[in-house]
């Protein structure tokens, strides 16, 4: 029993460490994710773009429509009729004459092909095309939107996970400096007061240090949301939190977004396409004629084999003219209707322009303010990490008191929290600018 016992205690122990270890692997293989892997992640998994994509097959299956409507129809039928008695015809003075039967079955089969009508049938199809290339344009804007969401979204936990590390160095200098407190005060040379102060402090600091880790659990989140993930999967990020100078100046973003953005490119389509609705409502101001081709059989009898009063089989050609030439003015309130929506879409080219215009410049700005944010918080570390270093010596000399450690210690916290968070901005401030300049880099 001693010996199964033992067996049975170390089949246990070899098992846990198995599963703490496979767990470890587990733990391991998250590997850190790129920004252009999670960018190529949102878009293949976006339900925005996957709607988009979606608008531009149904667009494009709209031009194919149109497209039909310059080849010829055909079409079939096939009916029976019952007369309530056979048709005669009668004349004074002699019995009735039969003319027909009873029973008519008739099978026809028509082919019809659009001649002219005013230019609609070719306004109609370059409609439908431009829409096509619309919702192209509204696909890459869409895309365009997606990139700048991912870019946030990464550079946020970057930003939180720079701010855990600050709130962590910032607790271990608190313990330092409570540690020391604490022998001063055992051998008395200071009073208990300061001893409290500094316990504090080191409290206040756990409480940052929660914060920051909330924040950096929330930033993942989002990220996850943003590339269609479950909430709670495990994210890893590469660290690119850097500061890379942008060289290009306003005169060259604003080019770029002219020549770039997609919603520009969208409202001159528009444009086009308005003036292609109002051809088409003007075609309406003219005839349309059709070639007409029609075979049919008819009989007495399904099988269409004729009868005794009618051939079995007939056709004829024709050309059909049909003009609507008086409707009230209809036509023209239609078209007064359409020169409207073409006026309409050029002022919206020209709000948009504008609107695009501004979104460059305040995304210019606020790059070239993080940027001198950058430089300044540097230098604000600089001499921080100083002012603690001489506190913190002065005091461990009994010439400065736990006030002035603690509150050094706090500037360097938030010089640290002020470089991290402009350095942030920056990266984040030039994905918004790449965005208003059209751009995916």
């Amino acid at each position: 029993m001693a010996m199964r016992s033992c067996f049975l205690k170390i089949v246990t122990a070899f098992l846990m460490i198995l599963f703490f270890s496979t767990a470890a692997l587990s733990a391991e293989k998250v590997l850190p994710l790129t920004l252009l892997e999670s960018i190529n992640m949102a878009l293949k998994q976006s339900v925005i773009i996957n709607a988009a994509r979606e608008e531009v097959k149904a667009s494009e299956s709209m031009r194919k429509e149109a497209l039909t409507a310059f080849l010829p129809k055909l079409s079939t039928s096939y009916s029976y009729t019952r007369l309530n008695e056979a048709p005669e015809v009668k004349l004074t003075g002699f019995p009735p004459i039969i003319t027909g039967t009873k029973d008519n079955y008739n099978w026809a089969l028509e082919l019809k092909q659009p001649l002219f009508a005013g230019g609609g049938i070719l306004a109609n199809y370059r409609v439908n095309r431009l829409g096509e290339n619309i919702s192209r344009m509204e696909e890459k804007a869409t895309i365009l939107d997606i990139i700048r969401e991912v870019k946030v979204a990464y550079f946020n936990i970057l930003k939180a996970e720079r701010f855990l590390d600050v709130a962590r160095q910032s607790v271990e200098q608190l313990k330092a400096h409570r540690d020391v407190a604490k022998n001063f005060y055992d051998v008395g040379i200071i009073p208990k007061n300061d001893l409290l102060y500094a316990e504090v402090e080191l409290a206040n600091g756990n409480q940052f240090l929660v914060r920051a880790e909330n924040s950096v659990e929330l930033a993942k989140a989002k990220f996850n949301m943003v590339l269609r993930r479950g909430i709670n999967t495990p994210v890893e990020v590469e660290d690119i939190l850097s500061y890379k100078p942008f060289l290009k100046s306003f005169d060259e973003c604003m080019k770029s977004a002219f020549e770039n953005r997609p919603e520009i490119k969208a409202y001159s389509i528009k444009i086009e396409q308005a003036k292609k609705v109002v051809s088409l409502a003007r075609s309406e101001f003219f005839p349309s004629i059709s070639l007409v081709g029609n075979y049919s059989r008819f009989g007495d009898d399904p099988d269409l084999s004729g009868s005794a009063y009618m051939d079995q089989e007939n056709w004829y050609v024709m050309a059909v003219a049909n003009w609507d030439f008086w409707e009230w003015g209809r036509t023209k309130h239609n078209v007064d209707f359409n020169v409207s929506r073409k006026n309409q879409a050029e002022d919206e080219l020209v709000g948009v322009n504008d609107r695009i215009a501004l979104e460059v410049k305040d995304s210019y700005l606020l790059l070239r303010e993080a940027e001198k944010h950058i430089f300044v918080a540097q230098k604000a570390i600089e001499q921080a990490e100083e002012n603690f270093r001489i506190n913190e010596e002065r005091y461990k000399e009994q010439v400065a008191t736990s006030t002035d450690v603690i509150d050094a210690q706090t500037l360097l916290t938030r010089a640290k929290s002020n470089y991290y968070n402009a350095l942030s901005y920056y990266n984040i401030a030039l994905a918004r600018l790449e965005r208003s300049m059209g751009i995916r880099e």
